[in-house]
């Protein structure tokens, strides 16, 4: 810009000189003296008076609209210098605000060298090393799993909880000192992202799960409805009933409300940890994440079909439930683009009304009619239980997992358990006027 008004402004110098000579030449070319000429007045000698007052007076009001002509080129120019020099506010586009947040993985690892299995899948399928940080935090000392974790080089973070001593446990608490570890891990892995790291969020794996395609995409859909909702207080991506022959593998869209804790891959808020960490417990972290009195009647989100499933048969828990229902997990293998849309039915009140009227307009048969009777087409039906041993049985017939937790099934809202069972949908719930659960049906 500042090179375009010098070049106007030299134009205009040059004009005005052109003027001057054109001027000059006016005066001087024997065209300016009028009338006949004689030898007594030769050509170019003087002037009439009139005619020198009107050539003077062209000469002044060319000058005029010269100096005219400069004061606005003069003025253009400054007005450029004062537009260079003010600093411009920043623009925010459409895509800055749509920005994603940052979301770290914690991955908690052990004495597991199959932690390469883990890590393969989140780095395949994460959309973004920025936005999804993988940060293995690994307890045990355990040299060839950690040897497996530094190949991975700047990939993922590596840290080592400090403290590998044993715990001291309750003489009937002996044979668990590896659930008081594993506790002890998890204080100190989580107090290391929120405090440490001083994420906002973050999405808790434990070694041995292997995630689906759209893991992140769950996951990123997700933590909105979490920092909006207070009744929500995590999501999960873990199907308690995820068996393929318990869930509608075509729908891997459909997500639900759950009051029953799943873990096994499971986000949570900076929030959260404020409010859980000071009362850490010193074993089976889980089940105690079940109880009422750090659930406080909130919910988590779950999906139809699981984006995680375990390859951990060997544990602390020696198995437990691996053979009879783990192994089995569908895991989901398409993507589905949840970011891409509307999860507000997820909000409490939505989700009640349209949930609870779909669970208690479905007409109610017995099980003996559900296992006559197969098809989509027949619609949903309902099963109803009124007490822990109906429950219980039900459930077990029908290939649920049957235990409960402070009262509260596995996958279940309001009491009521949504599956599938031989291409139907079906409902197994308490009566509709069900007024809470039960911590004495553990």
């Amino acid at each position: 810009m500042l090179k375009k008004t010098s070049l106007a402004l030299g134009g205009a110098a040059l004009f005005l000189a052109w003027n001057g000579l054109l001027l000059l030449f006016l005066w001087s070319r024997p065209g300016a003296l009028p009338g006949p000429q004689s030898p007594q007045h030769p050509p170019g000698s003087r002037l009439l008076p009139a005619q020198l007052l009107q050539l003077a007076q062209d000469a002044e009001a060319e000058l005029r609209l010269q100096r005219e002509l400069l004061l606005q080129i003069q003025k253009f120019s400054q007005q450029q210098q004062r537009r260079q020099k003010t600093p411009k506010p920043p623009q925010i586009t459409a895509s800055a605000e749509a920005e994603p947040p940052v979301i770290p993985v914690l991955v908690l690892a052990c004495d597991r060298s199959s932690v390469r299995r883990c890590l393969d899948k989140l780095l395949r399928y994460r959309p973004s090393a920025r936005r999804f940080p993988v940060i293995v935090s690994q307890d045990c000392g355990h040299a060839e799993t950690a040897r497996v974790i530094a190949s991975y080089g700047q990939a993922v973070a590596h840290i080592r909880q400090p403290d590998l001593s044993d715990v001291a446990v309750p003489p009937e608490h002996r044979k668990f000192q590896g659930y008081y570890k594993i506790s002890r891990h998890y204080r100190w892995a989580l107090g290391q992202v929120f405090r440490t790291f001083r994420y906002r969020a973050a999405i808790v794996v434990e070694d041995d799960l292997e995630v689906a395609p759209d893991f992140f995409e769950y996951f990123q859909a997700v933590l909105p409805l979490l920092q909006r909702d207070p009744s929500l207080w995590c999501a999960s991506a873990w199907n308690d009933n995820g068996k393929e022959a318990l869930v509608d593998a075509g729908h891997a869209e459909l997500l639900y409300r759950t009051d029953f804790f799943p873990g096994l891959g499971w986000l949570l808020l900076a929030e959260l940890w404020d409010e859980l960490e000071p009362k850490w417990p010193a074993a089976f972290w889980d089940d105690w994440m079940r109880q009422p009195e750090q659930r406080r009647g909130r919910s988590c989100v779950r999906p139809e079909v699981s984006r995680t499933m375990t390859f951990g048969r060997k544990g602390v828990s020696h198995g437990q439930f691996f053979d009879q229902y783990l192994k089995f997990i569908k895991l989901n293998d398409r993507f589905v683009p949840f970011t891409q849309m509307d999860l507000s039915y997820l909000k409490k009140d939505e989700y009640e009304r349209f949930f609870l009227q779909q669970v208690y307009s479905a007409p109610e048969v017995k099980l003996e009619e559900l296992q006559k009777e197969a098809g989509k087409d027949l619609g949903a039906v309902r099963l109803q239980y009124r007490g822990r041993d109906s429950f219980k049985a039900l459930a077990k017939a029908l290939g649920l997992m049957d235990d409960l937790k402070s009262g509260v099934p596995r996958a279940g809202y309001r009491g009521i358990v949504s599956f599938v069972c031989r291409g139907r949908r079906v409902f197994l719930a308490p009566p509709s006027d069900w007024t809470g659960y039960d911590p004495s049906w553990s």
